[in-house]
């Protein structure tokens, strides 16, 4: 009975060896000498200009949402492309309503001047 546990205690046991042996291992091994320059806030390696809680446009969470909108069409697009011949024409009918959909949705974007920066 027990035997058909081993493999999932060994996945488990290697999982958190593989996860939190390396965060484990550079905390006991990096040199911990902090000052102040560390310890300070940055941003991009230069100080903060303005408050941190400021407002940013609504545009920059648009082009952010479409790029990961776009990139999961890619994502869907590999596998299909590899059992396309499988499939076959009602597989690829469905990927051509997926992306017609997302390319209506692009254009409204572009129509909207979304993706412009003043």
């Amino acid at each position: 009975m027990l035997d058909n546990y081993l493999p999932i205690l060994v996945f488990i046991v290697m999982g958190l060896v593989f996860g939190v042996g390396p965060l484990v291992a550079g905390f006991v091994l990096a040199p911990h000498r902090p000052d102040q320059k560390k310890n300070s806030p940055y941003e991009c390696g230069f100080e903060a200009f303005e408050d941190s809680r400021m407002k940013f446009d609504v545009r920059y969470y648009l082009v952010a949402i479409l790029f990961i909108i776009f990139d999961l069409e890619i994502a869907f697009l590999f596998p299909w492309a590899v059992v396309l011949g499988e499939i076959g024409w009602f597989g690829f009918a469905a990927m051509m309503v997926f992306l017609t959909i997302l390319v209506v949705g692009f254009i409204y974007e572009w129509k909207k001047w979304a993706l412009q920066w003043e």
